[in-house]
């Protein structure tokens, strides 16, 4: 492998003898093959990051709209006996105790 040839992601550079870091611990400097130059910005990152937020998004959304319409499904399925319940418990509040 020919000296002075950075890797395909850009992070390390090859010095004939083996891999160098192309950028210093904090990222502000970058190795051109000759010398240290300030960082434009930090390195490329990959662009999967934000296909797998969106999908982890959408995962979580998705259970959300299948819980409510489950929810609203035995509700509407029981409103008639929920009310009932609720008719007995407001009219035993209401009566005279003994």
């Amino acid at each position: 492998m020919p000296a002075g040839k950075f890797s395909a992601d850009g992070f390390w550079w090859w010095d004939g003898a083996g891999w160098k870091p192309a950028y210093s611990q904090d990222r502000l400097w970058r190795w051109n093959g000759a010398s240290w130059v300030p960082a434009a910005g930090p390195p490329p990152r990959s662009s999967n990051t934000g296909l797998f937020v969106g999908i982890g998004v959408g995962a979580f959304l998705l259970v959300v709209v299948v819980v409510a319409v489950i929810v609203a499904a035995v509700l509407y399925a029981s409103g008639a006996q929920i009310a009932n319940v609720f008719s007995n418990v407001a009219a035993a509040l209401g009566s005279p105790s003994p």
